[in-house]
């Protein structure tokens, strides 16, 4: 592995649907061309927001590839090829390795709740079949109903492909024990937005964001700020975005940020069932927050 880091800020990007609900390759690559060159220095493909629950796996090796094609050298592409099943994560992570991807987003196996042993030994046996492919573990308990423990986070960070971890339980508790017990090189990621900067203070390096599909530039100045000793000016750009930030789960991640994005003009299309739109009430308060800080 010639390049470890995956940079600051990582959007968790949407994958766009056409009015048939089929997946848009060229607005997928317009957007992905938009984020990089707008404070994203990765992009995560086909993770919780980009729907994956609801993707083939065809189509998500197409999206991988556009997307790459798209952004090149520009930023990292990281493909979310986590799986509950230990066999199909092996061959889908080794699939995207030959894709000269940058990355894998791991997600803790939802719904069978692995013990913490059960947990190491899938991601152990993933990184290892694909060696030369840096792996970020995924942590949000919220959605798969298991916890990946600060202990077995750092068995996991002693294999060399295992370089970081999204943390989305938002606890800082667990993210300060992550820290205390790995190597200063491990980067911990916040996974929620309202977490970035309180999680850069125990030390973390950054966030996989949703906001900074409207706020990249802003976001990666936080993160920077912060990483500058400007204390004072990483806190008010976070009061700032606050709002947003909240917005943007109001209901379930991916429905309010494609909401956004359509209000702004890019045709990100609706969302796969069973997901559904956003309620009126709910678009007219995302549209207020949009418009304060002029993002409509």
């Amino acid at each position: 592995m010639s390049d470890r880091s995956f940079g600051l800020v990582i959007t968790a990007m949407v994958t766009p649907f056409d009015k048939n609900g089929q997946v848009n390759y060229a607005v997928a690559e317009e957007l992905a061309n938009y984020l990089v060159e707008n404070g994203s220095d990765g992009l995560v493909i086909c993770g919780t927001t980009g729907e994956s629950p609801t993707l083939s796996w065809s189509e998500e090796y197409k999206l991988f590839q556009v997307v790459k094609k798209a952004v090149g050298n520009r930023g990292k592409v990281i493909a979310g090829t986590g799986s509950n099943s230990t066999r199909e994560g092996v061959e889908a992570t080794e699939k995207a390795s030959k894709l000269g991807l940058d990355g894998s987003l791991q997600v803790v196996p939802y719904y069978n709740k692995p013990p913490q042993e059960g947990l190491y030994q899938h991601f152990k046996e993933i990184a290892q079949k694909s060696p030369d492919l840096p792996i970020m573990l995924y942590n949000v308990p919220g959605r798969t109903g298991q916890n990946l423990l600060p202990e077995t986070v750092a068995k996991l960070a002693e294999i060399e492909n295992i370089v970081a971890i999204k943390e989305a339980t938002g606890n800082l508790e667990q993210a300060c024990q992550i820290r205390r017990l790995t190597p200063d090189s491990f980067a911990i990621y916040a996974g929620d937005d309202f977490m970035t900067l309180p999680l850069l203070t125990v030390g973390g390096i950054g966030v996989v964001s949703v906001a900074s599909h409207l706020v990249g530039q802003q976001i990666q100045e936080m993160v920077k700020a912060f990483g500058t000793g400007k204390a004072t000016v990483a806190r008010d750009i976070n009061l700032k975005l606050f709002p947003l930030f909240k917005a943007l789960f109001c209901t379930t991640n991916p429905i309010p940020i494609k909401a956004a994005l359509n209000l702004k003009g890019w045709k990100v299309g609706g969302l796969r069932p069973p997901l559904i739109e956003l309620s009126p009430n709910l678009k007219q308060e995302l549209e207020s927050v949009l418009q304060h800080l002029s993002l409509v």
